[in-house]
């Protein structure tokens, strides 16, 4: 792990030509409640499963609800094999400190036809 980043350095790198791999270890239903635009999910849990699907980034940032759980989660992703070469942060402060866009998925129900009034 590299340290932490905080979430106005991260919404500058997103705009670049090279932005990093934002990994959001959160559950998939609060992951759908809303997460930074073009992050992934790998819940916390999964993420020893799932580490070597990161082995291709030059740089990732982990993030969770409050900046905690994401250092253990960077840390685990830097002491894998193939992610020793990628500059691997934490985003300090979590989702709570994020100003920046949050995407969210519809989770509407299906009301069925639309009513007449």
């Amino acid at each position: 792990m590299d340290g932490e980043i905080s979430p106005s350095e991260v919404e500058t790198l997103l705009e670049t030509d090279d932005p990093p791999r934002i990994v959001d270890i959160r559950s998939p239903a609060a992951f759908r409640q809303g997460h930074i635009p073009g992050s992934e999910n790998v819940p916390f849990n999964q993420l020893p499963q799932r580490v070597e699907t990161l082995a291709d980034a030059d740089h990732i940032v982990t993030v969770c609800p409050h900046g905690q759980a994401s250092v253990q989660a960077a840390r685990l992703i830097g002491s894998y094999e193939g992610t020793d070469t990628a500059r691997v942060e934490s985003m300090h402060g979590g989702l709570t400190e994020w100003d920046g866009e949050i995407e969210a998925e519809s989770t509407a129900p299906d009301e069925g036809p639309e009513a007449p009034f």
